[in-house]
């Protein structure tokens, strides 16, 4: 660790015409003196929740038993570099969502998945649910960030109204609620997302941002002096932490870029508003990206993240599978449609573990971002066939700061409650909550 007179306070920005870049933690924000005990630099906790939709191939996700994993099953291969932070889970259940009185199972999988309380069914905007649990850290991490918190998405939330089984669209458009009637948007534009980070031309109006972008002109020109500024004050570690994140900035701006060209270049695409790749694996991996640097700016210590919403019909035919995901989640036990489901979930898990692997590589503190950062990944429904709420497909990546032992398969008692685990989850972030939903105790042996 570099250890000068100099301090840069934490929240150091460099600013520029209207463009806004956070730093990541540098050496030289611990002040001189106190840098070897490093207690300036006590890397933050993150939350991180990964939602799937329309259920999970099981034979393909479960382990054949308890205890240390000997290989990683299938849908999870993706994550076997990194197993020994992978603590999957058995036996949780999401009662709240049988007991929604109306709707589809599709809609009460989402909307509850994060409240573990039945929601009110309607289709109209009087939505009445319940603060979810990511919020409620957001609520505390949000005392020391920018941002609250981050809800990222890959499909549109264009589509109003009545959703599944007539219920509100909001039920899965969504799995974060602010409070009780306020759900909150996801966003799918990367453009959207990389401005409300790093600032935008200082306009709302669609004209001049459109002008900003034909400027082709990188955020960071923009901010040129100061940078060079910076660099001259800071330590050589300082400069290639520096360097490596402002390049990360660089190819992210690249690739927003690229995927408005080409979007430019095609016939228009309903609900596919400017920016957004048309391919998924694109997509997911340059939304992942953002994530990753405002975890890494510490802009936001929190996030959601729908990989697709419930009853996503999108068919993915660069792995093989033409057909639309929701009907061939009614598979019926039928090997072939099982096999191509699969495709779809270790589909999913794949871009998921492209954030993992890329947070596993950033050093902090005495390990690397992922050990301070705690994933949830999984969904509210089990069998796609029967839609059943127990025995939920869940995971716990990361979190070796926070205590979780990986590398094992855990399973509770057969309906325990799934807000047990969002009460140990928040307890492992350092939020006391006494109580989420029908909680009804915490779950043991998440640390060994």
């Amino acid at each position: 660790m570099f250890i000068s007179k100099l301090h840069l306070p934490r929240r150091t920005v460099l600013r520029g015409l209207g463009a806004t870049i956070a730093l990541p933690l540098l050496d030289a924000m611990v002040p001189a003196m106190t840098a070897l005990a490093q207690t300036a630099a006590k890397p933050a906790r993150r939350l991180g929740v990964f939602y799937v939709p329309n259920g999970m191939a099981m034979r393909y996700w479960q382990p054949p038993s308890e205890g240390a994993l000997a290989d990683v099953p299938p849908t999870l291969k993706s994550l076997a570099p990194f197993k020994d932070q992978l603590l999957l889970m058995g036996g949780l259940y999401d009662e709240a969502a049988n007991l929604v009185k109306g709707g589809g199972d599709h809609a009460r999988s989402a909307g509850t998945f994060l409240t573990c309380v039945p929601f009110k069914f309607t289709y109209g905007a009087d939505v009445f649910a319940a603060t979810t649990m990511d919020q409620l850290a957001a609520k505390e991490f949000s005392k020391q960030t920018q941002l609250g918190s981050l809800e990222l998405a890959l499909d549109s939330n264009a589509i109003l109204g009545s959703c599944d089984g007539g219920s509100s669209c909001a039920y899965t458009n969504t799995i974060s609620w602010s409070n009780p009637t306020t759900p909150l948007p996801m966003e799918n534009d990367p453009r959207a997302v990389f401005e409300r980070l790093f600032g935008t031309s200082g306009s709302t109006d669609a004209a001049a941002r459109l002008s900003r972008i034909k400027q082709d002109r990188s955020i960071l020109d923009f901010i040129t002096e100061e940078l060079a500024r910076l660099d001259n004050r800071v330590g050589t570690k300082d400069k290639q932490k520096l360097t490596e994140y402002l390049d990360s900035i660089r190819d992210i701006e690249r690739r927003i870029q690229k995927a408005e060209e080409q979007n430019s270049r095609e016939l228009p695409v309903v609900d596919q508003p400017m920016g957004i790749p048309t391919d998924y694996a694109t997509h997911a991996k340059l939304m992942m990206d953002l994530l990753a640097l405002a975890y890494q700016t510490d802009l936001t210590r929190v996030a959601t993240f729908m990989l697709a919403k419930e009853v996503s019909s999108r068919a993915y035919p660069e792995i093989g599978v033409s057909d639309s995901h929701h009907p061939l989640s009614h598979h019926q036990n039928e090997v072939a449609k099982l096999e191509r489901l699969h495709k779809i979930n270790e589909y999913h898990m794949q871009q998921f573990a492209h954030l993992v692997d890329k947070l596993k590589k950033i050093p902090e503190g005495d390990g690397s971002m992922l050990d301070n950062s705690v994933f949830l990944y999984g969904t509210g429904i089990s069998d796609s066939n029967t839609h059943f709420h127990d025995d939920l497909p869940i995971a716990i990546v990361g979190g070796k700061a926070a205590g979780i032992h990986g590398g094992r398969y855990v399973r509770y008692k057969q309906g325990t409650p799934l807000a047990n685990l969002h009460v140990t989850l928040l307890d492992k972030l350092g939020i006391g909550v006494d109580k989420l939903g029908d909680s009804n105790g915490r779950l043991e042996n998440l640390s060994v």
